[in-house]
């Protein structure tokens, strides 16, 4: 559990962290194992925003080729290279297909020129090169692609991230066990001032009300798409217009098809995914401009239609009627080039900015943009310029080689027969052994331990999901659950289910209400939260406003 607000205020730090994101916490636990006192707040929970919205892809970005982008490419090919040895729990090799369908030889030839360059700038990456597939080849792995028109199909590889909300929580918990301080549900609402320099922030938990001011010698602003509007009150009401926000959808419905799809609408001509996941298929993404609340984003009807016309006509099989749930996430984009240019052609670098003395910004530095690929490269470089900015003498990142918690195992198929045996001897499934290994990776024997202490938390949470009441504890004692959603959402899957954890809601309420010692009236808030984000998924489904 982490320490209380309050007592943070009797320390200073090395660094304080804005933002519990994949940025935020990737940089909280690079800066905790180089040796920095670290502080992390986030407003919400880890993983709360974009990082647990989007495609779930670790990938170079294929589309980046056609814009010349190849150092992009190559940067994010190699990071995929280091979170599949690193974190081989989180993140596994994918199969991709891009059929063809009444394509003229030479688009057909610039794919295949596009994926030769795609293994070159990936030239010592694990995963198999590409291939061209015929008709015939690509209709048996995929039988379920329409046939008529269907010239063949191009194969590659890159990779999947089912749960980047863990990943976050990977990192943040790494950096707890380093001597990092790290707070969910506490707003930053205010900077601490030294004449023109940040000294510290002024943070609030937003559960209790409890105010605190916490002193450090830097600070980042590692918000996302909040970024531009925490930096406009800090510079008297003047917001900054660094980010460009861009809205993207998702959705889940019955697998589809046995690989990951790209394909094209017809409408725009944007790239899109179909890609196998937790035995769904998750289809997305849009890519259009956003000005509206950050809290309530959701998709709407004709986004939702949007997808499905441009996928169906390549899967006619498929229920597309089966729409289990949608979300939707905002992306920080860095502004650059033309205001008017489509959302999809902006540039998915990053940037890193210090603020300036005549802001009042001095000792304050922004991490604007990036992708969930690029997270632990980002973070290593926001340490560094940090550290060379101060002068600091600590130790080498560790991050390119050092496992993710639960990543630390050389064959995933040992591990898996390991935790079936282990899980059997004490009563449990296999469902329920690739559960924990799913969530908790070799750290899995950890929630083994708890139900071994206290046999009763060996039991389902409820039926018919595999989680068992174990993983209620760990989520509260180690992993900082301090809300039903909080669990439900980014400490399992049951918030991932069809019909989203409904039948586990009130087990899970009963159990967290007793661990944390919640009141009638806190258990109340805390369904009434949970249900209100049921709503904001199935708010689809009401008729388009305008």
């Amino acid at each position: 559990m982490s320490e209380s607000l309050r007592s943070l205020a009797s320390q200073e730090y090395d660094l304080l962290i804005i933002g519990g994101g994949i940025l935020g916490c990737a940089t909280a636990r690079d800066a905790a194992l180089r040796g920095l006192r670290v502080a992390l707040f986030e407003k919400e929970d880890f993983g709360y925003g974009t990082s647990s919205r989007s495609t779930r892809l670790i990938h170079g970005g294929l589309r980046y080729l056609e814009i010349y982008d190849f150092g992009l490419v190559r940067q994010d090919l190699q990071e995929r290279e280091i979170l599949l040895k690193t974190a081989p729990h989180r993140v596994q090799p994918l199969p991709f297909l891009i059929p063809f369908y009444a394509r003229s030889p030479a688009y057909r030839l610039k794919i295949r020129l596009g994926m030769w360059l795609y293994d070159l700038l990936s030239w010592n990456k694990s995963l198999p090169r590409h291939r061209m597939l015929s008709r015939a080849e690509t209709l048996a792995i995929e039988p379920g692609l329409e046939p008529q028109g269907l010239q063949g199909a191009v194969l590659y590889y890159d990779a999947q991230a089912p749960l980047p909300e863990r990943i976050c929580l990977d990192c943040v918990c790494e950096a707890a066990e380093h001597g990092a301080a790290v707070r969910n549900h506490t707003r930053v609402i205010g900077l601490l001032r030294d004449g023109a320099r940040v000294v510290g922030l002024q943070a609030q938990d937003t559960q209790t009300l409890e105010t605190a001011q916490v002193r450090g010698r830097r600070t980042i602003n590692a918000a996302g798409p909040w970024a531009d509007h925490l930096a406009g009150g800090w510079t008297q009401g003047r917001e900054p217009s660094r980010l460009r926000l861009t809205r993207g959808i998702h959705f889940a419905m019955r697998a589809a098809s046995k690989h990951a799809l790209v394909l094209f609408s017809p409408e725009d001509g944007r790239l899109l995914f179909v890609v196998p996941w937790l035995n769904y298929s998750w289809v997305g993404t849009t890519d259009t401009d956003f000005s509206g609340d950050l809290d309530s984003v959701h998709a709407i009807r004709r986004e939702v239609r949007y997808l499905r016309d441009a996928i169906r006509p390549a899967l006619p099989r498929a229920d597309w009627e089966a729409v289990y749930y949608t979300c939707a996430g905002v992306r920080a984009l860095v502004r650059s080039g033309a205001e008017d240019a489509p959302a999809s052609s902006v540039s998915r670098r990053h940037r890193i900015e210090s603020g300036a003395a005549e802001e009042g910004l001095q000792g304050l530095m922004t991490i604007l943009g990036g992708k969930l690929t690029a997270h632990r490269g980002i973070a290593e470089e926001a340490i560094d310029l940090l550290c060379r900015e101060e002068g600091w003498s600590v130790r080498p990142c560790e991050t390119a080689h050092r496992p993710l918690p639960g990543g630390d195992f050389e064959s995933r198929e040992a591990l898996r027969i390991e935790a079936a045996r282990r899980c059997a001897e004490q009563g449990l499934q296999e469902e329920q052994a690739e559960n924990l290994l799913l969530l908790y990776g070799s750290r899995y024997t950890r929630l083994l331990d708890l139900a071994r202490e206290m046999p009763e938390l060996a039991r389902r949470i409820a039926d018919p999901y595999p989680d068992i009441r174990a993983q209620i504890v760990y989520a509260c004692r180690e992993e900082f659950a301090g809300s039903l959603c909080d669990f439900m959402l980014r400490r399992t899957t049951l918030g991932y289910t069809p019909d989203q954890g409904v039948r586990a809601l009130t087990p899970a309420l009963e159990e967290m209400a007793r661990l944390q010692g919640w009141s009638a009236e806190r258990k109340e808030q805390e369904e009434e939260a949970y249900r209100r984000h049921l709503v904001l998924t199935r708010a689809y489904r009401a008729p388009d406003l305008d």
